[in-house]
């Protein structure tokens, strides 16, 4: 608005110079000139006050842009940052659960190990007392059949094979008996046999 007026002035002092060009007024036509000459010279010196504004301006608004711009990159990297991390709770949360869940179930485990290995230390203490019992008792009846059968039997056998030796008075025979392809009446038939009945 203030630059459009010096231009208005600027025409009134031309055409005023004008004016005194052809009034022929030497003296007025120098102050003219001279207002003239101030009046162009303010009018330079405005337009590169305001050129120099407005360039100051739009490196302000430039580096403002840059700066709004760096700004929300920066927001995205830090929401994409807070997404990541969120995303790493959930797994971690995931995981911690599923450790958990694993935990328990390892610990009802042992526990029931535990349980376990107590039950077969009672039982092997059960064995202990029977077989420190027994087993005279067990020596002893073996020693009775064998002196009167004279059948030394192997024991480490299948349970379906009866494996042994009968010492008779002249000769050893072995017996290799596969009980599951025999009646139990001939088994004991065959056993029988071996037994001397001269007393």
């Amino acid at each position: 608005m203030a630059q459009c007026h010096k231009f208005q002035d600027l025409e009134e002092t031309g055409e005023a110079l004008v004016g005194f060009i052809n009034s022929s007024q030497p003296d007025k036509l120098t102050r003219v000139k001279d207002e003239h000459q101030a009046l162009f010279d303010q009018h330079v010196e405005t337009t590169n006050t305001v050129t120099q504004i407005l360039k100051d301006l739009a490196q302000i608004e430039e580096t403002v842009g840059q700066r709004l711009l760096d700004m929300e990159e920066e927001k995205k990297r830090r929401e994409m940052e807070l997404e990541s991390l969120e995303e790493q709770l959930r797994q971690c949360t995931a995981k911690s659960q599923i450790t958990d869940s694993e935990l328990q179930f390892l610990q009802r485990e042992l526990e029931s190990l535990r349980n376990t290995e107590h039950e077969l230390e009672a039982i092997q203490n059960e064995v202990d007392e029977d077989t420190t019992e027994v087993i005279p008792s067990a020596v002893y009846v073996a020693q009775v059949y064998y002196l009167i059968t004279k059948i030394k039997w192997e024991y480490d056998t299948p349970p379906n094979i009866l494996k042994g030796v009968h010492y008779g008075a002249d000769l050893a025979t072995p017996i290799n008996l596969d009980t599951s392809t025999r009646c139990r009446s001939d088994v004991s038939d065959q056993l029988w046999s071996f037994i001397s009945t001269e007393w």
